[in-house]
């Protein structure tokens, strides 16, 4: 009969009966599509977008920053630290093997105990031993432990997912904002010397009294009007290198440009479905797998209201006499099962129960949440998006139109028929003009980006495979 219950109670010590919830997605909201049609969607999310840019710098920055921006070494030692404990916390599966060596003398009392007795009062005694213990998981406690650390193990990883989707936007952001701030400086710069020349012409002018104090006065100030934006752009444009130098974990100084931002056509709109976002957002499943890993510690909370078992043993020798700790009169063995468990414990076992489930519970809300947020990037990055795009259009067509306006003041006041300053008034709508289309061109340009953000998707995978550096990967939790 022993023979044949043995397999059963070996399988029963391997696998257990876990107790605890088994994890299943909650129930969510989703909408079936976006409130925004998108009939021109023709991408795939999983493309590495930001070469459709088709800029050899901007492609080079990417690289960079992944392969050596700090937060993503960060990122990769604590997804490196989460695999390890897998591995701790699944050795307890298993029967642990140890040793033991002892040397030791004693001077006995012959007032007491065997030194009473009479014979040798000095003692000696050498042992060396091997030990196993092996704990039957008969309730699954560690079972559920394992669980729990594997899913904190893949949250890890969808955290540095995360991060390189944070990151590599985030470059790209930040790069087409520093080619408008170029692209704004140029303007400027062209705009300045050409006020200088018609500022000089009016000085000269003034002195031969053919133009009044008033026109003059009414130049300089837009030309210094003009000049005091040079400074800001600058200021603005060595903050920025900055910024985008910490990106890519290096000290600030200058970066590398490419085309210029007339010239980044960007990316193809992305395509996908509400739904979508629980597989491609990588902090959503960060977060889904953070309630896995609270459910399943609320098994292991819920296990320690039962007997633990451990099964024991020692193989070893053990002599008075150094010289016959191998004669095989000095082994010794033995073997135990032991079972221990919580009686009266103050409401211990019962608060932790309590506290796993309320993290559970918390990690639900989390979930849930971040879900709601992760809905409503989405739509306001396709809002932005759209509306961007549409501004955009309006203000190349207002430039367009302000320069008619310019042309046409200027024929006018050759002709005679108006003062300059119908001419100054043109051009400082066409300079503020110029200046805000190119923002709103960046704008845009960081609308579709941020769309392939609030998307996700697996060109983040594609992104870490990308460049050379520090971009290892650990993909399953050492065994």
């Amino acid at each position: 009969m022993w023979r044949s219950v043995r397999p059963a109670l070996l399988a029963l010590a391997l696998t257990g009966c876990a107790v605890g919830p088994s994890y299943e997605r909650p129930a969510l909201d989703i909408p079936s599509t976006w409130r925004m049609d998108r009939v021109d969607a023709e991408a795939v999310i999983d493309a590495a977008w930001w070469r459709a840019f088709d800029d050899p710098a901007l492609e080079a920055l990417v690289d960079e920053a992944v392969a050596n921006n700090l937060d993503l070494a960060v990122a990769l030692e604590r997804v490196r630290e989460f695999a390890a404990r897998v591995g701790i916390t699944a050795s307890g599966r298993w029967p642990q093997l140890g040793y033991d060596a002892s040397a030791g003398r004693a001077r006995l009392s012959r007032e007491t105990g065997v030194g009473a007795l009479g014979g040798s009062r000095t003692v000696d005694n050498f042992e060396t031993n091997l030990n196993i213990r092996w704990e039957l998981d008969l309730w699954g406690r560690i079972a559920r432990a394992e669980d729990a650390a594997e899913a904190d193990f893949l949250a890890a990883q969808e955290n540095r997912r995360a991060l390189v989707l944070a990151l590599v936007t985030a470059v790209a952001e930040t790069y087409v904002e520093l080619r408008s701030l170029d692209a704004q400086l140029e303007v400027a710069n062209r705009s300045l010397a050409s006020r200088r020349q018609s500022l000089d012409l009016f000085e000269l002018q003034l002195e031969r009294g053919v133009l009044s104090e008033l026109e003059v006065a009414q130049l300089r100030s837009e030309f210094e009007r003009t000049a005091a934006t040079i400074p800001a752009l600058e200021r603005t444009i060595t903050l920025t290198e900055n910024a985008l130098s910490v990106l890519l974990g290096r000290p600030p100084g200058d970066i590398p440009r490419g085309r210029r931002l007339t010239e980044l056509a960007g990316p193809p709109i992305p395509a996908g479905l509400p739904s979508d976002l629980l597989e491609r957002r990588p902090d959503l499943r960060a977060a889904e797998q953070q309630l896995v890993a609270a459910e399943a510690r609320v098994g292991v909370a819920r296990a320690d209201r039962f007997p633990r078992i451990a099964l024991t043993g020692l193989l070893g020798l053990a002599s008075g006499d150094l010289s016959r700790l191998a004669e095989s009169s000095a082994e010794q063995a033995a073997i135990a099962a032991g079972l221990d468990g919580p009686l009266f414990t103050a409401g211990r076992v019962r608060g932790g129960i309590e506290a796993a489930e309320a993290a559970a519970a918390r990690a639900e809300l989390a979930y849930r949440g971040a879900v709601l947020t992760a809905l409503r990037e989405a739509e306001d990055a396709l809002v932005t998006h759209a509306t961007t795009r549409a501004e955009r259009d309006a203000r190349v067509r207002q430039v367009e139109a302000l320069r008619d306006y310019r042309r046409f003041a200027v024929m006018r006041y050759d002709n005679g028929y108006t003062s300059y300053l119908a001419v100054l008034d043109a051009e400082r709508s066409l300079f503020d003009g110029e200046l805000q289309a190119l923002r709103t061109a960046a704008d845009a340009l960081r609308a579709l980006i941020g769309l392939y953000k609030a998307l996700g998707g697996g060109w983040i995978d594609r992104a870490l495979a990308a460049p050379s550096g520090n971009t290892e990967t650990v993909t399953e939790p050492p065994s």
